[in-house]
This record gives structure tokens, sequence and C-alpha cells, in this order.
């Protein structure tokens, strides 16, 4: 299943737009995070995974 969404992103007081796509497979849990994101993106990876869970 593929989907895309529009969200927004926050610098300081300034938002900016953004496109988040997401695809799942069945298999493995794993999530790849592409592009610049910064540590605070990185470390989330667990609970998305844990979220997705429940």
């Amino acid at each position: 299943m593929c989907a895309k969404v529009t969200s927004i992103g926050l610098k300081g007081m300034e938002g900016y737009r953004l496109n988040v796509e997401v695809k799942t497979f069945v298999g493995n849990d794993s999530i790849r995070i592409v592009g610049l994101p910064d540590a605070a993106v990185k470390e989330s990876k667990e609970r998305i995974l844990a979220a997705l869970r429940s």
C-alpha cells in the first residue's frame, strides 16, 4: 500500500510544507528514512514501530 500526505515542518517560528510518502510491504518490520532528517527524526523509528504494532 502506498500513501502520500502533505505535512508541515517548523524552523523557528516559520512553517514550511513538505510531502511525506509511505509504502508498506509484507515481511519484516523496518523503517527507512530518506532525505536529510535531523537526529530527532532518526530516533523516532522505535516509537513509530511500537505505535504500528499496537
